[in-house]
């Protein structure tokens, strides 16, 4: 409960952060169109977010014939969870990766890369789509989603605000909007703030995910295992048609082989990951 208090604050943070962008550009006005497009934009992500995912990532729907082990496990993990079996997509990259969209448990989709399929073993897969599970129960898909769309508005807009301040301004009001002064630091530290509560958001719910892919898969170093595995190939094998975006969603960061995704990493390091789920291995053996 406490980390949806937590996750909420920050979208709420994003929001007022979009609002008031839109004040420096366009004074009250702009105030009040940005946060009319901020409601509109959480209505669209919640209804559509999943589909425009899957779509830029030109994930395929599959049958249970066409992938029966990938279905097998699943199914296992979301009967072993209690929640509806999610929809099975596979995404044609080689970089193994897997990430998982929807509204809620009952509307949700994992989808997992056609490489990752070819490089992890079984016991290695349950681990990385118990975590993806994870998200699914903690409904971390929806927040991220919103904060995505969010996010990516600010960019626009901060944009928009750099290009305000070289023409003077779109308010002919000054005392209305932030003067150009206003405008030329909004376009720079509003993408930055962005960033920064985007991260927030993502990082520690990949700690909890990664508990739960442990505890639905049955052993913490099959997910453990696999993170190993995924981080080695993920920085060798390009995924070209990913974006910051939508970059917190995958199990591994599909940016990580670039310098500067680095530096504003959605996801916590992978040798902190794997440490916590080896100490989570050692507690579960002296019970």
């Amino acid at each position: 409960m406490l980390n949806q208090i937590k996750s909420f604050a920050f979208l709420t943070v994003l929001t007022l952060l979009f609002v008031w962008i839109g004040g420096m550009i366009g004074g009250q006005s702009g105030m009040i169109i940005a946060f009319f497009l901020a409601f509109l934009m959480n209505f669209f992500s919640y209804w559509f977010s999943d589909k425009i995912v899957l779509a830029a990532y030109r994930a395929k729907p599959v049958s249970e014939e066409e992938a029966p082990e990938l279905y097998s496990i699943v199914r296992e993990l979301a009967t072993k969870a209690g929640i509806p079996m999610p929809k099975v997509y596979i995404v044609p990259s080689p970089q193994p990766n897997a990430f998982a969209t929807g509204r809620n448990p009952e509307h949700a989709a994992v989808a997992v890369t056609t490489g990752i399929l070819q490089l992890l073993d079984r016991n290695e897969l349950k681990g990385v789509l118990g975590h993806e599970l994870g998200h699914i129960i903690h409904r971390d898909i929806l927040i991220q989603s919103i904060a995505a769309t969010i996010a990516g508005a600010i960019m626009v807009l901060a944009s928009m605000a750099r290009w305000a301040a070289i023409f003077g301004g779109f308010s002919r009001d000054d005392d209305d909007a932030g003067g150009i002064l206003g405008l030329l630091i909004i376009s720079i530290l509003a993408p930055l703030a962005a960033t920064l509560v985007q991260l927030a958001i993502s990082r520690s719910r990949e700690y909890l995910a990664d508990k739960k892919g442990a505890e639905l898969s049955g052993n913490p170093l099959y997910l453990a295992n696999a993170l190993r595995k995924l981080d080695a190939y993920s920085k060798e094998l390009p995924m070209p048609q990913a974006n910051p975006q939508t970059a917190h969603m995958f199990i591994v960061n599909p940016l990580s082989g670039k310098a500067i995704a680095k530096l504003f990493s959605t996801h916590p390091p992978i040798e902190e990951r794997i440490k916590k789920l080896e100490e989570m291995s050692k507690q579960m053996v002296n019970l």
